[in-house]
């Protein structure tokens, strides 16, 4: 069975995908049509199905496999599905066949956890740090670091905080003044109310809690319940590792209730956007020919970017 990062524009392909995000709309003449996002686990294709009826909406919903009948397009530089018809999906295919996942086992991404807490000396914020991930669980090597823009797949949000401890420990070698163990910690920890923030890694929607409070304000009252529950509460330490929650996004209008006000604080947010944004390029540009452009990317002020011809 092809994988969507095998398809040849110009082809036609009867096989099933996941849904992951379907939106109705109207043509200028009234007549309804479907928007998708269709996966598997090697990527995500967009989807337009003309000509819809009313069994095909209710057919088609997110997080169902459902068997496609379409030909590949080459719309604007990037490849299109135009869908010819949808029916059930045999049963015996599996949707965690279909999930974008990490490239990096998760038993290796929980050793690379363990390895990282090892090296935090001071005693408050390991403690901290353990009481954070016995609160959250699982979930962390399981869910994405968001619903679209960024590591947007099953791990994503344990690989993303992973590689941001890596690029703050190398910061750290360059920069000796810098808290290695205030940033070892603010990077584990600092996305960690994603996993109440969002619905889960397969079809990934925003909760009503996490629309009603964000993943800032859940993991911060987080560390506020695990300090109380430890006698912490008062530690200086401990208020240092609020602020980096709190200030991680960097700006006020990004969603941050503060502006970074410690040196690692501000690292932080840096390195947090620069792993966001090159992950975001690394998915964009892996979907077009060298000598082309990607889409327009909206998290990055909706700029196109170029990939370079090979030599």
């Amino acid at each position: 069975m092809p994988k969507i990062s095998e398809y040849v524009v110009g082809e036609r392909y009867q096989l099933p995908l996941l849904v992951k995000d379907v939106k109705n709309g109207m043509t200028n003449k009234g007549a309804p049509y479907l928007s998708m996002i269709l996966a598997d686990s090697s990527g995500s294709l967009e989807g337009k199905m003309w000509d819809v009826r009313q069994e095909d909406i209710k057919l088609i919903q997110n997080g169902r496999l459902i068997q496609f009948t379409f030909d590949v397009l080459d719309y604007k530089g990037q490849m299109q599905g135009r869908i010819l018809s949808a029916g059930k999906a045999g049963e015996n295919v599996v949707v965690e066949d279909f999930v974008l996942s990490s490239l990096i086992p998760e038993e290796k991404r929980k050793e690379e956890v363990r390895s990282y807490i090892d090296q935090i000396s001071s005693p408050v914020l390991k403690k901290l740090v353990i009481a954070m991930f016995q609160k959250v669980g699982q979930r962390y090597f399981d869910y994405p670091a968001a619903s679209k823009i960024h590591h947007a797949f099953l791990g994503g949000l344990s690989e993303h905080s992973l590689s941001m401890v890596k690029t703050c420990l190398a910061l750290c070698d360059l920069y000796p003044q810098l808290n290695k163990d205030l940033l070892i910690s603010g990077a584990l920890v600092h996305d960690m109310g994603k996993t109440e923030e969002m619905s889960g890694p397969i079809t990934t929607e925003y909760t009503l809690q996490g629309r009603l409070e964000g993943h800032i304000s859940l993991a911060n009252g987080w560390l506020s319940e695990v300090a109380k529950e430890l006698s912490l509460e008062e530690e200086e330490e401990t208020i240092l590792l609020h602020h980096m929650i709190l200030s991680h996004h960097g700006h006020l209008e990004y969603g941050s209730p503060v502006l970074p006000c410690l040196q690692e604080a501000e690292i932080l947010s840096l390195v947090d956007n620069i792993d966001a944004h090159l992950n975001t390029l690394k998915l964009a540009l892996k979907e077009v020919e060298p000598g082309s452009w990607t889409s327009r990317l909206f998290s990055m002020e909706n700029r196109q970017f170029y990939k370079p011809k090979e030599k």
